[in-house]
Order: structure tokens, then sequence, then C-alpha cells
């Protein structure tokens, strides 16, 4: 009885002091853009909840300096600071609008649109340089040809419908001894674009080499129309390989090799062809040939009831979303004895449901390249990536799957409910300063986007039916530059692809083994 009068006294005391006082903070609110369109866009609204911002892309239709908002969503109970919609908005540089909730959140509208423009001269060597931002355009010609009556053979440097004085849309000739201008309209706006012209001796040239591990990338520039190719050898060789013409695509003046079979960590040179010309001798050497520890998934520990895929006292590099699934049941990605060799161990993942009765969620079984970082309620934070600079071609390994048919899910995907579960292997690398975090509440979910500014390659594999032996997979990194390097690798796995959304079938299950990164083609 003392202990609940001394519990009494306390809470008057509080009660009483809050009326002289009030040092109780605001609740901290994220406030969030939860869905953002405007009119003419032409593919959904990238949203970041980290970076508050939110980018739209537009076709070069659209006049981007007069974009229509038609739908904006934000967090409930948050406003907006003013009336940042109220009108057309200028999407050309950067929308700031304050969002606010007991505090302000200043959120970025980027509007992107892609302008396809072009500007190609007679005998051009090489393709056309043309920065958009800077209103310039430079282009490249053999000494031999008159600069003062440069023809130009095709251009365009607006978005559609605009025109250019003088109109060299069609053709034409213009003194290319100094910077000549153009005035280009649309939409009742004028940018003056200037084309500066400049001379080189040589009919070819090599540019650069983008040095992987057993493959190259090497580029050149020559004369639009004639025959490129490309040579290399081992530096020190007398003797030089031609690549062969398969493996060189051509971008009008521009062309680029694919020297693929190389040594890893080795020393080579490569020189542009075009006809009987030679470009620079480049020296370059390839990377290394590293693999993922634990690959085989051969090392595990048992932390009370979490299953760990490292050693005990080890550093992990796999990460798994058990510590989550433990909070309501067992883990569901666990170490088996069921291997493609018949030794060793492998992965095992498994879909579930964890809870009792209705108070639960569905727990997709996975494994990745990271951390779990915590739980925040019910919900995961995870840091996937792990620190890498190669560039491996593939990922081959082992599998086998069973798939449920789809038994719960988040209201995003209800209409799969009853369909085949289907599982996910990819790989990505980025070259974002840090892991990429992902978020798995719905209030400011952030996932991994493929197509994401930071990635530099993807690929994946996916299942929906049962294989019930194992059986090899191999599938195809897909690079959007060879020339930016990483600084993280993240590979990830999932008995159930769309787990991040709680959707998936109870009782999905994936086997993994004997991942192996690939470095030729």
């Amino acid at each position: 009885m003392k202990k609940y009068c001394s519990a009494l006294a306390a809470l008057l005391a509080i009660t009483f002091s809050s009326c002289i006082k009030n040092d109780i903070p605001y609740p901290h609110t994220q406030v969030n853009i939860l869905a953002l369109e405007a009119k003419g866009q032409d593919q959904g609204t990238q949203i970041d909840s980290i970076a508050c911002t939110a980018t739209i892309h537009f076709p070069e239709e659209v006049d981007i300096y007069n974009v229509e908002i038609t739908e904006v969503k934000i967090t409930p109970g948050a406003e907006t600071v003013g009336t940042p919609f109220a009108g057309p908005i200028d999407l050309s540089s950067p929308y700031e609008v304050v969002l606010r909730l007991y505090q302000d959140y200043t959120w970025t509208i980027i509007g992107r649109q892609e302008i396809e423009r072009y500007f190609e001269v007679d005998a051009q060597i090489g393709a056309t340089e043309i920065d958009a931002a800077a209103h310039r355009v430079d282009v490249v010609i053999p000494e031999t040809q008159d600069l003062k009556a440069v023809r130009v053979l095709k251009a365009k440097l607006g978005p559609a419908g605009s025109t250019m004085e003088p109109d060299l849309a069609a053709g034409g000739t213009f003194d290319g001894s100094e910077p000549f201008d153009i005035k280009v309209s649309a939409y009742g706006r004028t940018e003056v674009w200037t084309v500066n012209v400049a001379t080189v001796e040589s009919a070819v040239r090599t540019t650069g080499v983008d040095a992987w591990t057993c493959v190259a990338w090497v580029h050149g520039m020559g004369e639009a129309g004639k025959n490129f190719g490309v040579e290399y050898r081992l530096a020190g060789d007398d003797e030089w390989t031609e690549v062969p013409s398969a493996d060189i695509t051509v971008n009008s003046g521009d062309f680029t090799a694919r020297i693929s079979h190389l040594s890893p960590n080795t020393a080579y040179q490569a020189r542009a062809v075009s006809e009987e010309f030679y470009g620079e001798t480049v020296d370059f050497t390839t990377g290394g040939d590293p693999q993922m520890p634990n690959s085989n998934f051969d090392d595990w520990w048992l932390d009370k009831k979490i299953w760990c895929p490292w050693l005990e006292g080890g550093t992990p590099y796999w990460g798994t979303g058990n510590k989550g699934a433990t909070t309501l049941g067992e883990s569901n990605t666990t170490p088996t004895t069921d291997t493609p060799s018949g030794s060793g161990w492998a992965a095992k993942l498994e879909t579930r449901f964890v809870g009792i009765g209705m108070l639960g969620k569905l727990a997709a079984g996975n494994i990745f390249a990271g951390d779990y970082v915590k739980t925040v309620g019910t919900n995961g934070v995870l840091a996937f990536g792990r620190p890498y600079t190669d560039r491996p071609t593939k990922l081959r390994g082992q599998y086998k799957y069973t798939g449920t048919n789809i038994s719960h899910s988040s209201s995003d995907f209800k209409h799969l409910v009853g369909q085949p579960d289907t599982c996910i292997i990819w790989v990505a690398l980025i070259d974002s300063d840090q892991p990429f975090e992902i978020r798995t509440d719905p209030k400011n979910r952030q996932l991994f986007d493929p197509d994401g500014d930071y990635v530099i390659a993807y690929g994946s594999l996916e299942c929906s039916q049962t294989i019930s032996e194992y059986i090899p997979f191999e599938f195809e990194l897909n690079y959007k530059s060879t020339s930016r390097r990483p600084k993280y690798i993240l590979v990830t796995a999932s008995a159930s692809k769309y787990g991040d959304y709680f959707t998936g079938g109870n009782g999905s299950t994936l086997f993994l083994d004997d991942f192996e990164l690939l470095y030729d083609y």
C-alpha cells in the first residue's frame, strides 16, 4: 500500500508542477511527402524521405518552367507553409517546399527532363560534346577542313517544337573560325547557344581505357563514317591482338571496344585504329578478383535464439532479418545441412508469419551483405552494402525453392493474395558514400531502387516455381557506366520478393549455397 501511495504522490507532484511550467517537448514526427503528381509527367515520382526530395520526370514536350501539380499527399496532420502548389511552378531548378507539424521540414522538388540534343558537322572527329547547362556545343574536325565553311549535317538543341536562328536544323554552313552563336527559342523564351570548333592533326585518337578485372573498355574517336578498330597487348610484348568487330560499338565518330578474357592485376597496352591510322598507345592495369567472405555459407553461430551467418567472435559480412523476426518468433534464416554436395552448410531462408493470432507480421526469410541496424516497433532498419571497388560481371551460385501462394500482404499488394510467391536474388554496385539504408516502416519507408542515380550496376534472378533439387544459377550485372567505380556491393536474397512490404507466402523457402562473383564475359 505504501508503494502505491508514493506513486500517487509523485503523480500529483508532476500534475501540479505542470500547471506552473511546461517543459514537455513537442513530439518529433518526421513530415513527409507521401505522393506527388504533376501534369505531363512520364513516370512515377521518386520520393526520398531521407534526403527529403521528390523527383519528377518529364518528357521534352512539357514546359518544365511552368509545371502544374495535380496531386499532393503529405503526412496526416501536417500542413504546407504558404501555398507552394497554388499555381504553375518552375522546376527548371530545385523548388523548395516547407512542411510543418510542430516543426518545419524543408523538402526539395526536383524536375528531371531528358531533351534529345544533337549537332553534327561534316568530317567530324568523335562525337559532339553538348553542355546543356552552359548552352555550349564543342565539335572537332580535321585541320584539313575549312573552318570558315563548316557544314552542318543535322542539329537540334532545344525541346520538341523549338526553333533555331539561324536555322541549321536541315543543314547549312557557318564560320567556325571563332565561337558561333545560335538563338534557340521555345515556350516564349530564348537561349543563346555557342558552338566551338577545334581542329586536330590525327585522324584517330585513343581517348581512354576503363580497366576492370578480366575486361577492359577502350574508347576512341575518329572521323564519322570510317572503319574503326582497337588493338591490345601485354605490356612489354611486341605483338598486338585485334579486338573482334562484334565487340566494338560505334556512335558517330566515337567508338568503344570491349576486351574480354584478360588476367587480373596485369599490365596491358591498347590503341585505337582507323583505316591506316593509329591512335595513342595507352597503358592500363586490370583490377583484382575478390570473393565475398563466407560465400559458401558454412560459418554460423547461435546467439541465444538469433542465428548469425558468421563465426562467433568473427567479423560479420552477411546480415539477416532474424533480429526482427525473433521479437515475435524464431529465426527464419538458418543454417542447414541440406547442401548441393551433401557436406558443409547452406543458408535456409523461410518466410513465416510471426506472432500470435492476428498480432504479428509476415517476416520474409532473407540474407544480405550488410547489417541489421535496429527494430522500430515491428519494422526493421537495415544497412545494405559492404565496401567494394572492383567490377564483377556476374553472380553464380546454387539454389532451390519451394514457394507457397501469397497468404499475407500490405494494403498495396492485396491483389497478389492467392498468387504464387516469388523468390529473388539480386546484386547491385553503388557509389554512395555509405551503405544504403533500408526502412520498412510505411510512414517513412525507403527501399532500394535499381534505377537510382547512385546505382552503377544491377542484376537479379527471380523464381516463382518449385525447384525441389539444387540447380546452378548465373546472372549478369547490367552496367550504366563502364568508368564509374563502386564504393559498395549489395547482395540480397529473399524467399519473398515483396517481403519489404510484409507480403509473401507463409512457408515459402529458399535454399542458397556457393555464391561466386565472376569477372569475365
